[in-house]
C-alpha cells in the first residue's frame, strides 16, 4: 500500500532539523528505506515504511511528539486530492472532497465529516485495522491535517478539540502544548472536531472552473481504482484492537465476527504464514513497547493487553523480548546521539 511521497520528505526535513545525518540514515535503515527510495522521480512509497519512519524517528528523539510536530509543518501536496482541495470554495467542500477521494492517497484511511447542531466532526476510520497499531503515524496524520486547514485556508484556525483512540499516560499535554488545543486520547472515535462557523472559511485560490475538471478527473481515478484486498490478518488485528482494552477477542468469536468457521480462518492465516496465536503475540508485544514509551505504567499496560495481572504481562514481555518491561523503559529513556 503506497502514499504521496512529499509526507516522507517532510519528515526527513523536519529530523534533519534536529538530529545529525547518521541518526537520519539509521532511522531511514530502521525503517528498511533509503535516500534513493523517497527522491525524485518518486511519487509514491509504501504506508508501512512511513509509519516506522515516525516511530523510529521518535525513539531517535526520544520524543513521542515529533510526529505531531512535523504534521503541524505539512502544508502541501501534489495529489489529486490536494488540488481539487485548492480549488475549492470553502473549508466545509474541502473536507466534503476529502471524504470522497482521500482513498486514492491513502487507502488504510477513510474520512467522513458529520455535522450536528454546533459542531462538525471530521472522522477517520481504519480500512486497513493493522495501521491502528502505529499511533506516532496516527498523531502525524491528524496534526497534518490541521496545517493542511490552515495551508488552504491561509487563516491560523484552530480546531475545538483532536480525538485519538489511543492513550499516551501522562503525556497529553506537551501535545496540546504543540497543537495550541485541546488533545484527548483514550477517545471512542478518532477525530477533529471544528466549529460550524470554521467550516465556512472561505479558500482564496477558489476556481470553480478548475474544480470542475479536477473532479471530474477524480471520478475516473475513483472508478478505475481497484480496492486493494485486506489481509485476513489485517481483519483480524482489527477485531483484536477494537476488543481492547481488557480483553482479547477468542479465535472462535473472531472466525463468527467475519463470518468464517474456525477451521477456514486457520487455513487463511496459514496461508499467510501466520496464525491466530501468533498475531495475538505479534500485536501484544507490539503494543506493549509503543505503551512504554508512551509513558503509561505497568498495571495499565497489562489490563489494556488483556492480562490477569501484571505478572503475567511481565513475563509474556520479558519472553518476547529478553528483558523485563522496567529494563525497557530504562533503555529506551536514552536515545542514540543526535550529534
Amino acid at each position: 500500500m503506497d502514499v504521496d511521497i512529499s509526507r516522507i520528505q517532510l519528515l526527513i526535513r523536519t529530523l534533519e532539523q534536529r538530529a545529525s545525518l547518521s541518526v537520519v540514515d539509521q532511522v531511514l535503515e530502521n525503517s528498511a528505506l533509503t535516500h534513493l527510495d523517497v527522491a525524485p522521480p518518486a511519487t509514491l512509497y509504501s504506508a508501512h515504511k512511513e509509519a516506522l519512519f515516525v516511530r523510529h524517528a521518535c525513539d531517535a528523539l526520544d520524543d513521542i511528539t515529533f510526529g505531531a510536530r512535523a504534521g503541524l509543518e505539512f502544508s502541501s501536496s501534489s495529489s489529486v486530492t490536494a488540488y481539487i482541495s485548492k480549488y475549492s470554495r470553502d473549508l466545509k467542500q474541502v473536507l466534503e472532497n476529502s471524504t470522497r477521494f482521500h482513498g486514492i492517497i491513502d487507502p488504510a484511511l477513510a474520512f467522513s465529516l458529520r455535522v450536528s447542531g454546533n459542531s462538525a466532526s471530521l472522522e477517520a476510520d481504519w480500512k486497513d485495522p493493522s495501521f491502528s497499531r502505529y499511533h506516532r503515524r496516527t498523531e502525524f496524520l491528524l496534526f497534518a491535517s490541521i496545517a493542511r486547514m490552515r495551508a488552504l485556508t491561509q487563516v491560523q484556525l484552530y480546531p475545538i478539540e483532536i480525538r485519538f483512540q489511543h492513550d499516551v499516560g501522562q503525556r497529553a499535554d506537551a501535545f496540546e502544548k504543540i497543537g495550541g488545543f485541546p488533545v484527548t486520547f483514550g477517545a471512542e472515535r478518532l477525530e477533529v472536531i471544528l466549529s460550524l462557523p470554521t467550516l465556512e472559511t472561505p479558500i482564496p485560490t477558489y476556481d470553480p472552473s478548475l474544480r470542475a475538471h479536477l473532479l471530474e478527473y477524480g471520478e475516473r481515478l475513483l472508478s478505475e481504482r481497484r480496492s486493494p484486498k485486506q489481509q485476513t490478518r489485517a481483519q483480524v488485528e482489527g477485531l483484536i484492537t477494537r476488543s481492547m482494552p481488557g480483553g482479547i477477542v477468542l479465535a472462535e468469536e473472531a472466525a463468527l465476527q467475519l463470518g468464517l468457521s474456525s477451521r477456514t480462518l486457520a487455513r487463511r492465516l496459514a496461508d499467510e504464514g501466520t496464525s491466530y496465536r501468533e498475531i495475538v503475540e505479534d500485536l501484544r508485544c507490539d503494543l506493549a513497547q509503543t505503551f512504554i514509551k508512551n509513558g503509561m505504567h505497568l498495571s495499565e499496560i497489562s489490563y489494556a493487553l488483556g492480562y490477569s495481572d501484571q505478572a503475567a504481562f511481565s513475563t509474556a514481555f520479558k519472553r518476547w523480548t529478553g528483558q523485563a518491561p522496567t529494563a525497557f523503559r530504562k533503555r529506551v529513556s536514552h536515545p542514540i546521539s543526535r550529534s
